[in-house]
């Protein structure tokens, strides 16, 4: 008797340690990795992948634009995508790339809020380290073999580069989306605000607990892998840690806000970028 109890105990002793895990998709393991390695984990599923088609060619030209180097703590160089104020100026935002590298499109959207914005520098970061991805096999390659300390060396060398003084905003879709938040968490107290477009938020509260800047958070309700769990449980964590968090929902689907993408939605698209103008404005003066 005392034998076959022992046995139920150990049965059930498994199965809670087996519920521990989180899956997601086709029994994708999520336990006990970081945000970035969950996002990353992505690349095995084969939806995932197809709901990426390749991007469109494209060839950004700026008059303003330009690519830069500039040192990272690891001993290495990093190298980026800058538009300069015309006037100095201390404001910063920092652009994350999707999972196909920073490519033209990334550029393009740098410029974009550079002009919009006003009165501030942009920095593209470029967090594959020259690798550009066309064809999505690749991309999935590249986003399953980034290592999140290279990232954020690349984000404090990317501080160094823009000043002691600097007042940072960061931005980033997908990968990047994800990035955004891990680069507001290296940033400190330089951090200036975060706005994440469908990407993996942190989910340590206490490094939440470490945050100093409010969060956009823009979700497409019809994400299969930023899903409404994902999406619930960083309000949750938000709201434990003590720190601001603002979600705008919109019926649509994983990079609704990509003009390569067959889901692209204009007018959400449209009205998630008059958000992101409005919190950037409202803490980069």
């Amino acid at each position: 008797m005392k034998k076959g109890k022992l046995v139920l105990f150990f049965m059930v002793a498994a199965f809670a340690l087996r519920a521990q895990e989180l899956t997601l998709n086709d029994g994708i393991t999520l336990c006990h990795t970081s945000a970035t390695e969950k996002f990353a984990l992505f690349a095995q599923d084969e939806d995932f992948n197809m709901s990426h088609p390749n991007p469109l060619p494209y060839t950004h030209v700026s008059e303003t634009g330009k690519m830069v180097t500039f040192k990272t703590p690891d001993g290495k160089e990093a190298s980026g995508y800058v538009l300069m104020a015309k006037s100095k100026t201390n404001n910063w935002i920092f652009v994350f790339q999707e999972w196909w590298g920073l490519n033209d499109h990334i550029k393009r959207e740098a410029e974009k809020l550079y002009n919009d914005l006003g009165n501030v520098n942009v920095l593209a970061l470029d967090m594959y380290d020259g690798k550009i991805a066309t064809a999505r096999e690749d991309a999935g390659k590249y986003m399953a073999e980034f290592k999140q300390d290279r990232g954020n060396a690349i984000v404090k060398g990317a501080l160094e580069f823009a000043g002691k003084n600097a007042k940072v905003g960061t931005i980033g879709w997908c990968f990047g989306g994800g990035q955004s938040m891990q680069a507001t968490l290296t940033a400190g107290k330089q951090a200036a605000g975060c706005v994440i477009y469908y990407g993996m938020p942190e989910s340590d509260v206490e490094r939440l607990k470490t945050l100093n800047a409010d969060v956009l958070n823009i979700w497409p309700t019809q994400d299969q892998w930023i899903n409404k769990e994902v999406t619930d449980k960083f309000e949750a964590n938000m709201k434990a840690a003590g720190k601001k968090l603002t979600t705008k929902a919109y019926e649509a689907d994983h990079a609704f806000a990509n003009p390569s993408n067959p889901k692209f939605n204009q007018e959400f698209t449209a009205d998630a970028y008059k958000h992101t103008l409005a919190f950037f404005k409202a803490r980069l003066k």
